[in-house]
């Protein structure tokens, strides 16, 4: 039997990256899989790959409205929701020094209100029954980015919001736990687009032989963190910060 056998798992921004690599995972290990995004083409493609344990949601994940259409499409297509995967988000550059207002408020918008929203709507839908909120944050809610100033703060507002939604299940009685998940560098194609000219995938994955100064991971090592998260197996976690940096912070970075 799979690690999430028969659970209904809702993944934001589920049609590439992190997101793509968690739904095929979690579809993998028996969960019936709803793919949030607002790329259609390719939310469609995957949901073709996979079959009719997966549903495509075209989602915008700053919208409220949007939400409660998502959870309500779920519900009706597979039931209660039991995981809830809060990965949908943007990178937008600027130091304090250089980044816009329109920028930060974009970036808020996408990255943390988007959570909020999530934790809100997936309590609801989850209390009655349990289950699991996976929200993907950063080392750069701890550790300053040169040049990413705002995407930092967003994701630092990830982790406050994880640990204020676990703590309120907690003290409400409700079977809910709810952690982030802290990666370096992933080589997607948000990151992907960031790279300067020139900067291929071998020069910035880590290999402890060949590289051991890469910062990145192919997504589907990010996957196996959410699919860990998502499962029982890790039923006494709740508001943690998984940090899959491979120990980053010793280097002084």
């Amino acid at each position: 039997m799979g690690r999430v056998q028969d659970k209904v798992a809702l993944v934001t921004g589920g049609a590439s990256g992190v997101g793509m690599a968690s739904v095929r995972l979690l579809h993998a290990e028996g969960a019936r899989v709803a793919i949030s995004d607002l790329n259609e083409a390719a939310g469609q493609r995957l949901v073709a790959e996979l079959g009719e344990r997966a549903m495509f949601l075209r989602h915008d994940v700053s919208s409220e409205a949007d939400w409660a259409a998502a959870m309500d499409a779920v519900q009706q297509r597979f039931g209660a929701l039991n995981v809830l995967v809060n990965n949908a988000g943007i990178l937008l550059p600027g130091s304090i020094e250089t980044g816009s207002l329109a920028d930060f408020r974009r970036l808020m918008e996408v990255n943390a209100d988007s959570v909020f929203l999530g934790c809100q709507q997936g309590v609801a839908a989850m209390k009655a029954g349990g289950g699991s909120i996976v929200n993907m944050a950063s080392v750069s809610s701890w550790l300053p980015v040169e040049n990413y100033a705002g995407y930092g703060a967003t994701k630092a507002a990830v982790s406050a919001l994880t640990r204020a939604t676990a703590l309120l299940c907690r003290r409400k009685g409700y079977r809910i736990r709810a952690n982030s998940i802290h990666p370096d560098g992933i080589y997607t194609p948000m990151m992907q687009a960031s790279l300067p000219p020139g900067v291929t995938r071998e020069m910035v994955l880590h290999d402890p032989e060949r590289n051991r100064g890469g910062r990145a991971y192919p997504p589907e090592h990010i996957a196996q963190l959410v699919l860990f998260l998502a499962s029982d197996e890790s039923g006494v976690i709740s508001g943690s910060e998984l940090h899959a940096d491979n120990a980053i912070l010793g280097t002084g970075l």
